[in-house]
């Protein structure tokens, strides 16, 4: 039976070169056995995993992009930390130092102003 290009369908199957099967196992300490766990199509130089897509904000995240744009516009380091506090990073672990670092770029931007402030009316 031929397919619409004109090829079987077993010729379509058996003609992807690029993709891989990697097998992991797991090598148990007795009696050197081993048990295979779930096979990974695509391999080592195939498919995308979960982490390989590009981060929202230029490919740095929303955290790097918050935290660099705070030294312009403080509020965006607040927003961030929203979205640290939020654990907006669960759905991409790749997002949380960047958060981190505007939570921590907001922490000190309020000391300094608290103490401006204080400062100020105590004078």
């Amino acid at each position: 039976m031929l397919s619409v290009n004109g090829k079987s369908g077993d010729q379509q199957q058996h003609n992807k070169e690029d993709e891989e099967l990697v097998v992991v196992a797991q090598l148990h300490d007795v009696g050197g056995t081993f048990s295979l766990l779930a096979p990974v199509t695509g391999g080592i130089s195939g498919g995308l995993g979960l982490y390989d897509k590009p981060l929202l904000c230029c490919g740095c995240g929303i955290g790097w992009f918050s935290f660099l744009m705070g030294f312009v516009f403080p509020p965006l380091w607040y927003f961030a930390t929203v979205l640290y506090f939020g654990n907006y990073y669960q759905k991409d672990p790749r997002e949380r130092p960047g958060l981190a670092a505007s939570a921590i770029a907001a922490l000190i931007c309020s000391v300094a102003a608290i103490v401006f402030l204080l400062i100020t009316i105590l004078t």
